[in-house]
Formats: structure tokens, sequence, C-alpha cells
């Protein structure tokens, strides 16, 4: 039996360089790590978070509204890493 659920979350882009390539790698690498679907979605796209490429293609800058979604309640844990990372400005300086 397969547990099936959609939860989405709602986080901005922090970072002054927006969603660049090294978050977006990173971003990925988390999201590989789900049992199931992780999708991002940002002006009416929604994508793969588990593909770099996918990810950049949102061409998400400061401020831009970002959607987590995952498919299955296991994934939580990487649900929170996800918005954590979002958070923290992907974990670079500001100053």
């Amino acid at each position: 039996m397969k547990e099936s659920i959609t939860i989405i979350r709602t986080t901005s882009v922090k970072n002054e360089f927006g969603m660049h390539a090294r978050p977006a790698s990173r971003i990925a690498q988390i999201a590989e790590s789900a049992q199931s679907g992780i999708w991002l979605h940002a002006n009416s796209t929604r994508v793969d978070a588990a593909s770099i490429l996918d990810i950049l293609t949102l061409c998400a800058v400061k401020g831009t509204e970002i959607g987590v979604e995952i498919e299955n309640q296991k994934d939580m844990d990487v649900l929170d890493r996800l918005i954590d990372y979002f958070e923290t400005g992907f974990g670079e300086s500001q100053g």
C-alpha cells in the first residue's frame, strides 16, 4: 500500500545571488535522498527537485516564492532540510 500524499510548504529565495548552480546542486543532492518525488514550484512552473537543470530553469532570483512539494509522508525530513536550506540563504554569506 503506497503512502501517497501531497504536502507543500512555501519559502522564498533569500540569497542575494538567487538560486544559481551551487545551491541547485545541493538542492538536487538533498532531494535525491527522498523515497518519492520532490518538486519545486515557482512562477507557475513545477520541476523535479532532484534535477539541477530543472531547478535552474526556474530562474529564481532573490525574493522568488518557492513551493516545495513531497509525495510521501516518509520524506518529511527531506522537506524540512530543503526548507531550512532556503531559509538560511543557501549557507552563503550575504555581506
